[in-house]
């Protein structure tokens, strides 16, 4: 039976996963096997719709004493799900995983050699990324824009397989924002990070639960999230057209005045004041996401709710019982 505080935990959120679970599950434990561990793995039911949550109680049943399963009694995104497992999870290492396989479980040994070093978090490059051009595209873009207004650091946002030592994710279960983002959050609480280069593949099965509008917010919360500088550069933009719009009038009033009145422009006069109006609209638009973080945070709502968790009973009564016996599907009444 591995010891109450293992060296690995695993976390892995999902949601409406049943076509690609039971692959996960058959490279997922012979590689945790293969590193020679004490380990767990921490999943995370997401309020799926599907049946991933009878497989993963399966798997509990399958494999008890490396297994817990944490049951959302709703939808409250990835992120979220993350974060009850951060909670969750008792290693003196956390690996978080997605459950679609694009990130190979066989290279979490990579990452666990590194935290064996002494690094505190462990980032990720994909190599060879096999995601459709649009989205290589817009990753490459926003990289690019976050590093420009955010002091985050890290070279490939958008991988979850990430690794953390036990001071790290202390840190981030410290953390009372409602919309946060894990990775930038764990660089800059990281006193000693690395990055290391990852195998990528194809999803093995189902879907994408990223739209083009869901990466779109994700990076409205990660830019908003780490800094104010789009409220002062649109500050700026307002004080730079406020200037031009002085200088335009102290121009028409002396033409006026030495050359007279005219009635030409009106399309130019329009085009500049749709231009003002849209710059106006793009600021109101930012400032409410300024506000709607203010908002969300305020009513101090719970970030996730836990319906159950399935793990094993470790106390001293079941240490006799043998492997599969006394499984307990403990109902938690806590909110976090």
């Amino acid at each position: 039976m591995p010891s109450s505080t293992p060296k690995l935990s695993v976390v892995i959120p999902v949601y409406n996963e049943d076509s690609v679970l039971p692959t996960l599950f058959s490279r997922l434990y012979p590689a945790l096997d293969a590193l020679a561990i004490d380990y767990e793995i921490v999943f995370v039911n997401d309020g799926s719709k599907d049946r991933s949550a009878a497989l993963l109680r399966e798997q509990f049943q399958r494999r008890p004493q490396q297994t817990r399963v944490v049951l959302f009694h709703a939808n409250f995104g990835q992120h979220s799900a993350v974060m009850a497992g951060l909670a969750y999870a008792r290693g003196t290492y956390v690996v978080t995983l997605d459950a679609d396989l694009q990130n190979p479980p066989e290279e979490i040994g990579k990452l666990v050699a590194k935290l064996d070093e002494g690094y505190d978090y462990v980032g990720t490059i994909r190599r060879q990324r096999q995601d459709s051009l649009w989205r290589r595209t817009f990753s490459k873009m926003i990289n690019k824009v976050r590093e420009w207004i955010t002091p985050v650091r890290i070279t490939d946002q958008g991988c979850m397989m990430r690794g953390y030592s036990r001071s790290v994710v202390t840190a981030l279960n410290q953390t009372r924002e409602v919309n946060t983002f894990i990775p930038a959050l764990a660089s800059i609480y990281a006193m000693n990070p690395v990055e290391v280069s990852i195998a990528h593949e194809e999803r093995f099965a189902g879907r994408s639960k990223y739209s083009m509008y869901s990466l779109i917010r994700l990076n409205f919360d990660l830019i908003t999230g780490f800094s104010v500088v789009p409220l002062q550069l649109f500050s700026m933009t307002g004080m730079v057209v406020a200037f031009i719009s002085l200088l335009a009038f102290l121009v028409l009033l002396v033409r006026r005045i030495f050359v007279g009145s005219e009635a030409e422009g009106l399309f130019t006069l329009f085009s500049i004041v749709f231009l003002l109006i849209g710059v106006a609209l793009f600021g109101i638009g930012l400032l409410g996401e300024y506000v709607g973080r203010i908002y969300a945070q305020v009513r101090e709502r719970p970030r996730y709710i836990v319906e159950a968790v399935l793990e094993a009973d470790d106390g001293p009564e079941a240490r006799g019982r043998p492997a599969g016996g006394g499984l307990e599907a403990k109902a938690w009444d806590e909110v976090r």
